[in-house]
């Protein structure tokens, strides 16, 4: 199975999770995924939610990967956030009126897998989508939409 795989360097400022979700929708739509497919709105949102991850809590630079089967409209895109922090990711439950703390929440309710590793003095956390799997069961998290 051939595999494209693209990335792109990450600031440690904040500003930069809008720079990377313009990126990603410019590979998306150039690997041939229309930006209104709904998977390419979860796979933004997947994006946003592990950079902002990775810059806020490691307050350094990161890389974004994107990796694309040679499927076609059925195979699997792989999101991957290298940082150099080397604490796992911790995923928490946010109260009604906490401003943080819902990221990997997201991603686990919208992803089909998502884990992490450790990956030299830091850690490599990714996620998957199927594109041919049906999204009524991803898009839902803890009974109310997602999105």
């Amino acid at each position: 199975m051939q595999v494209l795989q693209v990335q792109l360097q990450v600031g440690a400022d904040p500003a930069e999770v809008g720079r990377a979700r313009r990126w990603a929708r410019s590979r998306l739509a150039g690997y041939g995924i229309r930006l209104d497919e709904p998977v390419a709105e979860t796979l933004i949102l997947l994006i946003s939610e592990l950079v902002t991850n990775a810059v806020v809590h490691t307050g350094c630079p990161a890389v974004l990967r994107m990796l694309f089967g040679d499927s076609g409209p059925t195979g699997t895109v792989r999101v991957e956030v290298t940082d150099v922090s080397c604490h796992p990711p911790a995923q928490r439950h946010a109260e009604n009126e906490d401003t943080h703390g819902r990221g990997l929440e997201l991603v686990d309710g919208l992803a089909d897998r998502w884990g992490w590793q450790p990956e030299g003095a830091g850690k490599r956390i990714w996620c998957e989508i199927d594109r041919g799997a049906p999204l009524s069961g991803r898009s839902q998290i803890g009974g109310q939409l997602a999105l």
